[in-house]
């Protein structure tokens, strides 16, 4: 590292200690200097995610004319590979290699698949959309181009994730591991704003050719974002490169000795609970203030901003709280909680005609979803056994995933049918919206009963 880079560092560093409210995340064997630059993986991921998304989303049903049937279908292909994290982590806590990694080769294998998927998509999203010399190709190519490409996409990112946070933990002290976990999910966050703003700026005057620019451009930058935040992370240790005397551990045999007593399950199913309760109205709330509230498309498109930032702040939070040794459980029944108002306030601002308190109601949405997501993860991270880590934030990862995946697709699902149920109803548009937020109040209040012998299980091991 040369005199300029060591000193941009340093700089980043003096910031974070002094304004990031992670900075506390930091000790002795993780300083802030190499845990900031191991966080980059989590950009990565977030920028993949951006394209997958948001850019991609718009770019395929606009400029190149795809059905948006399809582009939903190739959107929910990454989903597919999400119940595999857990099985992802298990590999990565037995893992044997001949360099004494157990971790970094499941980061790097995820990255380079993630780095084939982006350098084939462009060309298989020009040959499905038909555009220039692409319409002699057949249909069929470009549909199985794409459907590759995103899978790899999503099979990457998945794997990148996973063993990520692992290899986090690992290297984290136990008192440090909430700050870690805000950190990690900051940086996510910091990567998708940042992603979204430059695609959209370089993609404002669109061309087939900027497009293809744009994706590989993606896949080199992951490779180098990977790259700097692996170097030197992961100790090589003699143990891992000893040869097993034994058959490989069973996948299914740890499975069983992870949710022996049924706290992991209940653990499990309350965060895929939580989860849907937060992500219902992930398509909803926009196209709800343009409809019900008759905003217009600036003021809602400051409502990602709004949650973005209310999930900054219940991280933020969270992490400071955490820290002092609060109980996650706890904490992940405040975000819940927190859910509760937030959606009464969405559901309120239609008959009030109030955009403010719309406005109040997504950022407390955020919030809560912070505090849940938060609570839940650093739950995982701190009752994981320390040869079963990456199996434990593998299944976290799974559900949350899923549940996430699952939410969107029925929030739209709903409201499209309640739509047409109430379609000569007066107030019937809201009708259909409020439908899927009150389903979400009820899933938190679920999740909020769940969560009590959680918390009472926390205190009596205390």
């Amino acid at each position: 590292m040369n005199r300029a880079s060591r000193s941009l560092m340093r700089a980043w560093a003096n910031l974070g200690s002094r304004y990031l409210p992670f900075a506390d995340a930091a000790s002795d064997t993780l300083p802030l200097p190499r845990l900031l630059r191991l966080s980059l993986f989590q950009v990565s991921v977030g920028m993949a995610l951006v394209l997958l998304i948001g850019t991609l989303n718009r770019v395929m049903i606009v400029e190149l004319g795809v059905p948006a049937s399809l582009v939903g279908i190739m959107i929910s292909l990454p989903l597919l590979f999400a119940p595999f994290r857990a099985l992802i982590g298990f590999r990565s806590d037995n893992h044997r290699s001949e360099l004494g990694w157990k971790r970094v080769p499941f980061i790097y294998r995820g990255t380079m698949v993630q780095f084939g998927g982006l350098a084939i998509m462009p060309f298989a999203l020009l040959v499905l959309s038909g555009l220039g010399d692409a319409d002699q190709a057949p249909v069929w190519l470009g549909l199985l181009g794409a459907g590759v490409a995103f899978l790899l996409v999503g099979a990457g990112l998945h794997t990148v994730q996973t063993v990520g946070l692992a290899l986090a933990t690992d290297l984290a002290p136990k008192d440090t591991q909430p700050n870690v976990v805000g950190l990690m999910y900051v940086m996510l966050l910091l990567g998708m704003v940042g992603s979204a703003l430059i695609f959209g700026a370089i993609l404002a005057d669109f061309t087939p050719g900027r497009l293809i620019q744009v994706i590989q451009a993606a896949a080199v930058v992951t490779i180098v974002l990977n790259g700097v935040a692996l170097w030197k992370q992961e100790p090589r240790g003699r143990a891992s490169t000893a040869k097993s005397p034994t058959a490989r551990p069973d996948f299914r045999a740890a499975w069983r000795d992870f949710t022996l007593g049924g706290a992991a399950t209940w653990r499990l199913v309350a965060i895929g609970l939580g989860t849907l309760g937060f992500s219902m109205e992930d398509v909803l709330l926009e196209p709800y203030g343009g409809q019900i509230l008759h905003l217009s498309v600036g003021d809602t498109t400051k409502l990602t901003a709004t949650l973005a930032v209310g999930g900054l702040c219940g991280f933020a939070w969270a992490s400071r709280v955490l820290s002092r040794g609060a109980d996650p459980f706890r904490m992940a029944a405040l975000g819940a909680l927190t859910g509760l108002p937030a959606f009464t306030a969405v559901i309120l601002s239609a008959p009030l005609g109030s955009a403010f308190l719309f406005a109040v109601g997504t950022a407390l949405i955020g919030f809560g979803a912070g505090l849940f997501g938060h609570g839940t993860l650093t739950a995982t991270m701190n009752l994981a056994p320390r040869e079963q880590t990456g199996l434990a934030l593998g299944a976290w990862g799974a559900v949350q995933a899923s549940a996430a995946g699952l939410g969107v697709a029925l929030g739209g699902i709903i409201r499209d049918v309640m739509a047409g149920v109430l379609v000569a109803h007066p107030g019937g548009a809201a009708m259909a919206y409020d439908a899927v937020y009150t389903l979400e109040l009820l899933l938190l209040v679920v999740t909020l009963l769940m969560m009590v012998p959680l918390m009472r299980q926390a205190r009596l091991h205390a």
